[in-house]
């Protein structure tokens, strides 16, 4: 039975155009607008005296024109219904035809109003809203940094190596002149060195395609070793899980790709100065931002064809670890750095991940209760794998932390010093789960560190954002513990208020005369 004309009507208008605003973002925006306008009208140079008087009336059809076109478009539809690049593009369109018909207006029937003065309020509109929703993004794509176990799980079926008859001597040389020529002699002895090559069960591959490696049948090859650098390879993740699938358990897999410093040392050294800084700073912008700004991510891939990008050292081990295998052995020779793993587990579903600005961190509330606490991100993406491997190689030092921790950014290392990083825990302040002074939320495995005694004494009170051993400044994991207790024992005599007032004075007083800074 067909349906008839004004019944099709009215079902488009209540899918395309009809629906119900959230009376929050709608709310927010009138806001940004009246913002926009308002630092406009007070900072724009004008040849009038009186600018709010003259633009009182264009001002209002702006924004009602603003907020019509927005409705329309759905700009105003829940936020968690919406994602960001589709948010963003309808932000530009609502922007472009306020343009244009405000402009248009201007330029045939009001000639005595600026141009000038409609494109700065535009421009404040869209930026500061961009900045909105860049926020709220931020904390509702907040990665998820639990903890991550590199236990190996239960060994599969059958997943032995098959036997494999070995080379014989031409075949031998054949191979390792192949390598020798693709990469190095030292290449080729540090192989020689760690792997059986002559075994006839090593698969050498020197391509990206991630197809005829799938081609080859489970459990072949005991090693396979990949000598196009990992920069070059797109779909990293993917071909690493192929590379885990091919591999028998505790099969060895050897990679090497260009680090973040080695590259930036390289155009450094090669540049002449005063042009070098300058030429790093676009090559990081187009080979490491690009690829991970959903705008620009697509047309880096089209022009770059995903060659060369930058990986930090972090990075590229965290994303072995995250893919099932466990580093043995690394080695920087010449330009690059050879990286021997071993498959111990089965790689994560999840292909793709993505890092934005902000972490959630599951800690230890009040009552033991879990919360999730909110930080800006300072490490390497794929850092939350690293944990077992950093903890191997570099133990905790004194204060309870890591030693050379190869996870944290330059800009990382700033922030933390200063407890920039720290101030997205005003929102779990807010929530009311957190308070300004109080001991630190622990994750698990930090807190399993603590003594029983300081367990069950942290787990009475909320934990806090500045702890109370910035007053004494400890430098040893038994001191801190003391420290913490000394502040718990006074808030059970003197009570919280008091304590945290005290404890606030003098942590103020040590960061802003003492210049105490985090470590």
């Amino acid at each position: 039975m067909r349906i008839p004309t004004f019944n099709k009507l009215e079902h488009y208008l209540r899918l395309k155009i009809i629906y119900k605003p959230a009376y929050f973002y709608l709310i927010v925006d009138l806001f940004i607008l009246i913002f926009s306008l308002d630092i406009v009208l007070n900072f724009f140079p004008f040849t009038t005296n009186s600018p709010f008087d003259k633009y009182f009336t264009p001002s209002l059809f702006f924004i009602c024109l603003w907020v019509v076109f927005s409705y329309f478009l759905k700009r105003y539809r829940p936020l968690k219904k919406q994602q960001l690049l589709q948010i963003t593009l309808r932000l530009f369109y609502v922007s472009i035809l306020n343009f244009v018909v405000f402009f248009s207006i201007i330029h045939f029937y009001f000639k005595s109003y600026s141009g000038f003065v409609l494109l700065a309020t535009v421009a404040g509109s869209v930026n500061v809203n961009y900045m909105f929703i860049s926020l709220y993004f931020a904390y509702r794509y907040a990665v998820e940094y639990n903890e991550i176990t590199n236990k190996p799980i239960d060994e599969r079926i059958n997943a032995v190596v098959k036997p494999s008859i070995p080379l014989d001597s031409e075949s031998y040389d054949q191979l390792k002149s192949t390598i020798k020529l693709y990469s190095s002699a030292k290449v080729l002895m540090f192989l020689e060195t760690h792997i059986e090559l002559s075994n006839g069960s090593t698969l050498v591959y020197l391509t990206n395609d991630v197809a005829n490696l799938q081609m080859n049948p489970n459990y072949q090859y005991s090693n396979i070793i990949q000598l196009e650098r990992l920069n070059n390879v797109r779909n990293i993740n993917k071909k690493l899980s192929v590379i885990n699938e091919k591999l028998p358990d505790n099969g060895i897999f050897v990679c090497c790709f260009e680090s973040k410093s080695t590259r930036k040392k390289k155009i450094i050294k090669r540049i002449p100065k005063g042009l070098n800084y300058f030429l790093y700073f676009f090559d990081y912008l187009f080979r490491r931002v690009m690829p991970k700004v959903f705008i620009t991510r697509k047309l880096h891939y089209l022009i770059s064809r995903n060659d060369k990008r930058i990986f930090s050292k972090a990075e590229v081990l965290g994303r072995l670890y995250c893919q099932g295998f466990k580093v043995v052995l690394e080695k920087k020779i010449g330009q690059l750095t050879y990286v021997i793993s071993q498959r111990n587990k089965e790689p994560e579903l999840v292909q793709k991940k993505y890092y934005g600005t902000l972490i959630r961190l599951k800690r230890f509330g009040k009552d033991k209760k879990s919360i999730k606490v909110y930080k800006i991100r300072t490490m390497h993406p794929y850092s939350e794998y690293l944990q077992s491997y950093i903890y191997d190689r570099h133990r905790l030092n004194s204060e309870g932390k890591f030693n050379k921790d190869l996870r944290i950014t330059t800009l990382g290392r700033f922030m933390r010093k200063y407890w920039l990083d720290e101030l997205p825990m005003i929102f779990n302040i807010l929530k009311g789960e957190m308070k300004i002074v109080g001991v630190r939320p622990l994750s698990m495995q930090y807190f399993s560190l603590y003594d029983i005694e300081l367990q069950e004494k942290r787990i009475k009170y909320k934990p806090g954002l500045l702890p109370p051993y910035y007053a004494d400044m400890p430098k040893t994991f038994d001191k801190i513990q003391e420290s913490e207790m000394r502040y718990l024992v006074d808030c059970e005599t003197n009570g919280v208020f008091k304590t945290d007032l005290k404890y606030f004075v003098v942590i103020a007083k040590n960061i802003i005369f003492k210049k105490v800074r985090s470590g």
